[in-house]
């Protein structure tokens, strides 16, 4: 291959990571100050706050705006300090999970942002986990510093109970809201004193004292604070895990940063600091073995569809991770699934709604490409002469259901057009009744948030009015028999037959218990949790 050592170069430059919290952690604001110190923007929008404020950058849809949440993942990406770095933003809300795991199957490590005042909660052990199934490096940023913070040692005992992973403090916190004073950095053994920057701008003084300097120190932190300090740096030597990079490199070892993304202090010391822990772009498993990102050439997968970013032109864009190798916008590829030999069309970089069309890109990047409806969630494009198949993404069983109801019949084409084109984006599942074809929809959500989001979007883009109504099941299950007679199947009162958009046979169930029930009733039935994509 040539240009080899060009191509290892631009792969080791590359960092590409996850920012998974809890709604409202302050995730979206790390992100910009990020994006700020990167010079991809030059003032940081308040996030949430009047109509009239400039919306976060990464926030794009319009139901997003109206309700200051992120719905979808955005691909940020920016340079600095000789890295090319690229921010995969994530939902914070529960009901958008989803949305989140496919996100972190296409990133390195993950950052994960944690609220001083409020330590972990459900999402984030939610969201964790899936990064402990992967192996995959975390960060952890405790924020909310300007603000009253719990106490440091017992948010990192919580860490460490909570999601079962060691700790250790890089920095640490000074007092917290009024009384904030900056942070102790353990390895330079100083003092980075904080100083009230202006909201949105990097502009900010921060003074750097040796721990050895106890008078000047005292006189910008107070004796009795300083006193604390000797204490807890005392505690924290004896008590804390050792720094070791092999650890986190395998996810069992959490570096810990304090600091306060509103009024970026300590931001840009976190960003320095994971650039340099933070791992490369890692090999991918496929079918054939791992694929090495600079052993082999371009390779990439699908995570992600998202149609009508823009609202001028009705599109459909398939977000792909490239795996391996150098993308060339002219060669032609292979789409696995497919069987197919095409060029990607339109290959982009996207800025929230922004977009900048390329003509190369690296692994460890994300691009997006134009999709005519051919790509699906989990799928494989390789170079024509290769054939393998990156693993599948499994796709989440749907805890909440509803039937859907078209209120303007005359509008039944671009009904069946909006409902098919986000169930392909992977957020909602659409069942039919067994014995009846696309007149009776039902859909199933991850969480309920989704059905608004499904409603909004099918009035606002395709201008369909439905009205839903709730249905009881709570239960999905997959048929794995390819041979079973679904006529004769022996349920329970509460069990409904149905079918997914290629005609599998699922069981949707009111109560768990019935699910063991029909299983004894059917000798030889085998039922899944899981939908395969």
């Amino acid at each position: 291959m040539s240009n080899m050592a060009d191509y290892t170069k631009e792969i080791n430059k590359r960092r590409t990571f996850a920012i998974i919290s809890h709604p409202d952690a302050g995730k979206t604001t790390l992100t910009e100050k990020f994006l700020l110190y990167g010079g991809a923007i030059n003032l940081a929008g308040s996030v949430k706050g009047k109509a009239t404020a400039r919306h976060a950058v990464s926030d794009w849809m319009e139901i997003e705006k109206e309700r200051g949440i992120s719905v979808t993942s955005s691909v940020l990406q920016f340079e600095y300090g000789g890295c090319c770095v690229n921010i995969l933003d994530t939902p914070g809300h529960q009901d958008f999970s989803e949305d989140t795991y496919r996100t972190l199957m296409a990133a390195d490590s993950a950052v994960m942002v944690i609220d001083g005042g409020k330590g972990v909660e459900a999402q984030t052990r939610k969201l964790f986990k899936v990064c402990v199934m992967r192996k995959i490096p975390i960060f952890t940023f405790i924020n909310k510093m300007d603000r009253d913070a719990n106490d440091t040692f017992d948010l990192l005992d919580e860490i460490e109970k909570e999601l079962g992973i060691a700790t250790c403090p890089m920095n640490w916190p000074i007092g917290s809201g009024k009384n904030f004073k900056g942070v102790y950095d353990r390895q330079e053994k100083c003092v980075i004193t904080y100083s009230d920057t202006e909201k949105g701008t990097k502009e900010g003084i921060s003074t750097r004292i040796a721990m050895d300097d106890r008078e000047v120190l005292c006189g910008h932190i107070g004796e009795t604070f300083m006193e604390q300090l000797e204490g807890e740096i005392e505690l924290l030597d004896g008590a804390s895990a050792e720094f070791d990079l092999d650890k986190v490199g395998s996810g069992d070892l959490t570096p810990v940063f304090f600091g306060s993304a509103l009024t970026n202090f300590g931001v840009e010391i976190f960003l320095q600091h994971f650039l340099k822990m933070a791992p490369p772009p890692l090999a991918r498993r496929a079918d054939i073995g791992l694929i090495e990102p600079a052993e082999r050439e371009f390779s990439a997968f699908v995570f992600k569809i998202q149609a009508n970013m823009n609202k001028a032109h009705r599109d459909r864009i398939a977000f792909m991770r490239i795996c391996s190798g150098r993308f060339d916008a002219n060669a032609e590829v292979k789409h696995v699934q497919g069987g197919r030999v095409m060029r990607l069309s339109q290959p982009q970089q996207i800025m929230a709604d922004e977009r900048k069309i390329l003509s190369e890109a690296y692994a460890g990047d994300i691009i997006g490409v134009f999709d005519p409806g051919i790509f699906s969630i989990g799928d494989t494009v390789c170079m024509p002469k290769d054939q393998f198949c990156f693993e599948g993404i499994p796709t989440f069983a749907p805890e909440h259901f509803a039937r859907v109801r078209q209120l303007d019949t005359m509008k039944r084409k671009q009904f069946v057009k909006g409902i098919t084109q986000i169930a392909q984006e992977g957020a909602i599942q659409i069942f039919q009744e067994f014995n009846t074809g696309m007149e009776e929809i039902i859909v199933g959500v991850v969480g309920v948030l989704q059905f608004d989001v499904l409603k909004y979007r099918l009035e606002n883009e395709y201008n369909v009015e439905i009205r839903l109504e709730n249905l009881p099941y709570e239960y999905i299950r997959w048929i794995e028999n390819t041979d079973i007679d679904l006529k004769a199947l022996t349920g329970t009162s509460d069990m409904k037959k149905i079918k997914d958009l290629k005609g599998r046979p699922l069981l949707l169930f009111v109560n768990e218990w019935s699910v063991g029930m029909t299983l004894e009733r059917n000798k030889g039935l085998v039922l899944s949790e899981f939908g395969r994509s």
